[in-house]
């Protein structure tokens, strides 16, 4: 397996003394920063800088040809966005003031301590991630078109929530930090995790894994992987999933049902990059993206103190909610012509052309099991159909006998009062002041004329009377 380096961009060691370079750059690559590029020659970082896309600069202050403090006035001026940190045997605090003036992002003086300089070249890399990250997402807030439509071809979709939601995706696509994709089953979580892998460039798998039902054990065997003899019938090392997605990314659904020990571990990958397998005494490092998915309440989940609150924060760097069906019904006819075709295709049948009292009827649904669901229903009707016209017979049954969403949308009787469908007859003791009848009536009509685009069929099916019966109402009313 090809070793992946980090950081994507390389950092540049400036030193005119070889023997300074090798020990940087040795520390760095131990410490896993693997990604670096030597130079002896000050003249030299001009044309790196441009010719290589420096993540940021190590360099000395003195040296033969060209000044140091020349080097930071230049890149402040041209390259403002690349960090630089000043290592040098100066140990003076006037010039570290006038290195810092100059736009220097740290001064360490040598002899040099790792630990010194590992955590200013990791403040580096994320002040430069920062940088990026924030220019992308003003790029894309003023931006109206996706620079990658065709990777956003698999959810289909013309409704402007979506379309901004693309745009966030192309924002932080390339970034380091997690995301946190939520919302109702069979929205598409999985799809957009696939579509935010690919935007990433990332040379790596995409490697996803389902969370729920694994025990601290599992979930750190299925992660880490394990050393040989590390538990009963572990004969051989394995790796885990996290290596699996070296220099890809790692998608972890069902976040929401992990056990508080796994959430340890997870965020401890999350902050470090470094993960233990079982039995291993070294930890390894990973440059791993991680993302993540629930449908539940992720803030409800950190109130109850399900989700700790470290990795609650961790989580949500960047988030995406998808919006359930019923709140882009507008989709519903493209997920329709696409589905019939896909399922006609899959079934070796002419695509017959739908009736239309069809869309209505799907629009009048509150589709709990989202695209899926609508999926499956459409897949269901297109294998029992034979008629080169689909009409919505094929689906009145399935959607009587569905399940109905406790969240859709209530009905509306008069202004200021709402009908309640999912409490049963208890719906009516909401009301401080009882319609009439006739006011009912009257608004559960309209109600249900909106709901089926005016198609008195359906709405007639969705008040449970007969098209006839409705249209004698709408006479009186």
């Amino acid at each position: 397996m090809k070793t992946a380096l980090y950081p994507r961009h390389p950092i540049l060691l400036v030193d005119d003394e070889e023997h300074s370079l090798a020990s940087f750059d040795i520390a760095l690559k131990t410490n896993g920063i693997t990604n670096t590029i030597r130079c002896a020659d000050g003249r030299r970082v001009a044309e790196l800088v441009v010719s290589k896309d420096v993540e940021i600069v190590l360099l000395d202050l003195i040296m033969p040809h060209v000044a140091g403090s020349k080097i930071i006035a230049h890149l402040g001026e041209h390259h403002p966005e690349i960090p630089v940190i000043v290592i040098t045997g100066v140990n003076e605090v006037e010039t570290a003031v006038e290195c810092m003036r100059q736009g220097a992002f740290d001064y360490i003086v040598k002899p040099v301590d790792v630990d010194r300089l590992l955590p200013s070249v990791q403040r580096a890399l994320e002040v430069r991630r920062l940088r990026r990250e924030n220019s992308r997402l003003t790029d894309r807030f003023f931006a109206t078109d996706l620079k990658n439509p065709e990777l956003f071809r698999p959810v289909i979709t013309q409704h402007p929530k979506m379309q901004a939601i693309f745009q966030y995706c192309e924002a932080v696509a390339e970034g380091r930090q997690p995301v946190l994709i939520t919302g109702e089953t069979g929205t598409g979580k999985e799809e957009i995790a696939r579509i935010l892998h690919k935007l990433s460039g990332r040379s790596g798998n995409f490697v996803a894994v389902n969370v729920a039902g694994l025990d601290d054990h599992l979930f750190s065997d299925t992660l880490f992987g394990h050393a040989k003899g590390a538990f009963t019938g572990a004969e051989q090392t394995r790796s885990g999933l996290i290596e699996k997605a070296a220099s890809g990314t790692l998608f972890l659904d069902e976040i929401g049902d992990l056990s508080p020990a796994s959430q340890v571990k997870l965020l401890r990958f999350l902050e470090t990059h470094e993960y233990y397998p079982l039995g291993a005494d070294q930890p390894k490092n990973s440059d791993a993206r991680v993302l993540v998915a629930t449908l539940r309440d992720i803030n409800q989940l950190q109130a109850e103190g399900t989700l700790r609150t470290d990795l609650y924060y961790r989580l949500r760097t960047h988030h995406v909610h998808l919006p359930p069906l019923r709140e882009r019904k507008e989709d519903i006819p493209l997920l329709l012509e696409h589905f019939v075709a896909a399922a006609a295709k899959e079934f070796r049948k002419r695509q017959p052309t739908c009736h239309q009292e069809v869309v209505p009827l799907l629009k009048s649904y509150p589709f709990p099991g989202n695209i899926r669901e609508l999926k499956a229903l459409i897949y269901d009707a297109i294998s029992g159909h034979r008629a080169r016209l689909l009409r919505a017979e094929s689906f009145r049954k399935a959607l009587a006998a569905g399940p109905q969403s406790a969240t859709a949308a209530p009905s509306l009787l008069t202004e200021g009062t709402v009908l309640d469908g999912n409490n049963g007859s208890t719906w009516v003791e909401k009301f401080d002041r009882l319609p009439t009848l006739k006011a009912a009536a009257h608004a559960l009509v309209k109600e249900a004329l909106r709901r089926s685009g005016n198609n008195q069929r359906v709405a007639a099916q969705l008040l449970g009377i007969t098209p006839q019966a409705l249209n004698q109402r709408l006479k009186r009313l």
